[in-house]
């Protein structure tokens, strides 16, 4: 049976060592060190998941409380014959991914429900804790004993005989000469050409750059957001950040799959990012490895962000595009909608989710007609695949037209195509009492609509969200994921 220290060798390894190829053997046998004397320091310090957790790039020096003493000693006698910024750098890129692994065991993000995982699996942290750790354990007042915090033992009163006082100190010598020969053997075994212990096998290697797609409303505010990263510590992290940056309860949705890398390239900046982008209206951003697209409705702002842009995220190349017309729109939508319902596991699906990927589909209803084009009828059948194995799910649908002509018939033609989508949605399997039909006309426009792509962006079909098991029902709009009284 794997231990919860094999399972981080198996799975957290994996992700840190994909596409490395300096010092290999030495990083893999650094990271196996390094899980137990973390998950003792989490054990013990539990206020450190949230604290690590809400940095975006936690570091090593955050871990051991900035006690640069301490860190010089762990790198020097864990790191073999590697530079000691190479294993710095691999611990602290360990981090994250070893805190969404946790969050994945305890089946909560709750640090109390970690913290009862880590007191479970205590006897295979500590048979996995190397002999050389205590002391540097001991220094940060860890006792690994009982992995609690260390306290003073009382001093004996009793006097002692002089001629006995040379016999004290054979204890603490022959403790120091077994602490000495324990780092001796550690790094001599590090600098072995033939390891014992092998790097472990890639698992799932990472097939597609971290991608974060991001869009803006006529007023600047947030109107949508999907990040796709093998990460889901940073993705808790990113949702919070967007949420603050646009004063919004939306957040963003996300894919935490191992198809996509752990990391955004010049992730550091993704905040200063998106500051630059609230208030600006019609934008969108589409962040995919390397290259970092801009997009407005005023070629002028697209500029100006750029410029901006280029100066934080250094390492990303920056291009502005043109305003696509409706029918590239519309493409991209489905295209955006289809990527995000893929990534949802058939057997953890969430309403929250579909909601959010259905939303990115533009329906794009010909003039007067409540008939679903084509194009948008394979995005539906997916989610009605989905909607079947989450039955304790409701989805209000609801549906929106511009102002252009008269607003009660403009009511009638909304609920027109959103029955049409219900019945579309029921016609391929999903429960007739999943699903409701509501027509708002013009009432809640998200776009002007004395002009053409404003109109566009206001004849929409949306999604409402009833979750049984809690009773909590959410909005997923263009003003954001909102729960209801």
């Amino acid at each position: 049976m794997n231990t919860i220290i094999d399972l981080l060798r198996q799975q957290v390894s994996s992700i840190v060592l994909d596409g490395e190829t300096q010092f290999l053997s030495e990083k893999s046998n650094a990271l196996s060190s390094f899980y137990p004397i973390l998950l003792s320091i989490l054990k013990s310090k539990p206020g450190l998941l949230d604290t690590l957790k809400n940095h975006l790039n936690p570091r090593l020096g955050d871990l051991l409380g900035g006690n640069s003493a301490i860190k010089t000693q762990l790198l020097d006698t864990i790191r073999g014959s590697a530079p000691a910024d190479e294993i710095e750098g691999t611990l602290t890129k360990s981090l994250l991914p070893t805190l969404g692994f946790l969050e994945n065991q305890a089946g909560s993000s709750d640090p109390e429900a970690i913290q009862h995982l880590l007191n479970t699996q205590e006897d295979s942290i500590k048979s996995a804790l190397p002999a050389w750790a205590l002391p540097i354990l001991s220094a940060l007042g860890i006792g690994t004993a009982t992995a609690g915090t260390l306290h003073q033992s009382p001093t004996l009163t009793e006097p002692v005989v002089t001629e006995k006082k040379s016999s004290s100190w054979l204890p603490l010598i022959a403790l120091i000469i077994l602490a000495l020969l324990a780092g001796l053997w550690f790094k001599s075994c590090s600098n072995k050409n033939k390891v014992e212990e092998t790097a472990p096998p890639v698992q799932s290697a990472a097939t597609q750059p971290a991608s974060l797609q991001l869009s803006t409303n006529e007023k600047g505010e947030l109107m949508s957001c999907q990040a796709y990263v093998n990460n889901s510590s940073f993705i808790d992290i990113l949702h919070q950040q967007v949420k603050q940056i646009f004063n919004s309860p939306m957040g963003c949705g996300a894919s935490a799959e191992a198809a996509y890398h752990s990391e955004f390239i010049d992730q550091d900046a993704i905040p200063s990012v998106l500051k630059l982008l609230k208030g600006t209206p019609n934008a969108s951003l589409n962040w995919v490895g390397d290259q970092l697209s801009i997009q407005t409705a005023n070629p002028q702002d697209a500029e100006r962000l750029a410029a901006e842009v280029k100066k934080l995220a250094k390492n990303m190349n920056v291009l502005v595009q043109k305003p696509a017309d409706e029918s590239t729109t519309v493409n991209n939508s489905i295209s955006d909608a289809q990527k995000a319902l893929e990534a949802i596991h058939p057997d953890n699906v969430r309403a929250l989710d579909v909601a959010t990927a259905l939303n990115l589909q533009i329906i794009n209803f010909a003039t007067g007609s409540s008939a679903i084009p084509e194009v948008n009828q394979s995005i539906l059948d997916q989610a009605a695949a989905l909607m079947q194995r989450a039955k304790q799910v409701e989805l209000t649908v609801t549906g929106h037209t511009d102002a252009t002509g008269n607003a009660d018939a403009n009511k009638k033609l909304s609920l027109s195509r959103a029955q049409s989508v219900v019945d579309y949605l029921v016609s391929k399997g999903v429960d007739p009492a999943q699903l409701q039909a509501v027509g708002m006309g013009q009432e809640k426009p998200i776009a002007d609509n004395a002009t053409k792509e404003g109109q566009f962006k206001n004849r929409r079909i949306e999604f409402e969200v009833l979750n049984k098991d809690t009773g909590v029902v959410r909005t997923v709009d263009e003003e954001g994921v909102k729960q209801q009284p």
